[in-house]
């Protein structure tokens, strides 16, 4: 749970800015990769976490533009960077200008659950990193290259001249 709005921001900047960079790196004909027809697309789970940010703050007080809807998905993979790097703009600009320390402390309900704002911040964080982890299997299906996360991917080791650990 976050207990001081620039912590959150802080963290809010590494964490989109990783999504961002995956973002990025798709291509219109990657977002069609899948695992199996049972299971959401690249496109779709990617469009996902563009529209999550709004869905997920919506039972709050937070007032901002953003996609409020994840369907239908965009087949566009420059329009789900782009409508991600607009909705995170726009949902860093209202926590700064709309919440305060206090506000984290505020408990809403989500889901079901009584939560506080700073919870349900942290949530945010966590269901963006379960998909990032997802779009980065798919893109590697798809034949794309994976920007580091929390550390240098496979490609960015070769940059270097170096071979990843081992495992």
């Amino acid at each position: 749970m976050f207990q001081s709005l620039n912590h959150f921001l802080k963290s809010w900047e590494y964490e989109s800015g990783t999504t961002q960079n995956l973002l990025n790196n798709l291509t219109d004909e990657s977002l069609k990769q899948e695992i199996t027809s049972q299971n959401w697309n690249l496109g779709r789970i990617a469009w996902h976490t563009v529209a999550s940010i709004h869905i997920i703050t919506s039972n709050t007080n937070l007032r901002f533009e953003g996609q409020a809807e994840d369907w239908p998905v965009p087949n566009s993979a420059k329009i789900i960077a782009d409508r991600y790097s607009q909705g995170s703009e726009a949902f860093v600009q209202a926590l700064e200008t709309q919440w305060s320390d206090q506000t984290l402390g505020k408990q809403i309900n989500f889901l079901g659950r009584q939560m506080t704002n700073g919870s349900l911040l942290m949530f945010l964080l966590q269901h963006q990193s379960h998909h990032r982890g997802q779009m980065t299997v798919l893109m590697r299906q798809a034949g794309l290259s994976v920007p580091g996360i929390y550390g240098p991917s496979k490609e960015e080791w070769a940059k270097f001249g170096m071979e990843p650990p081992k495992m």
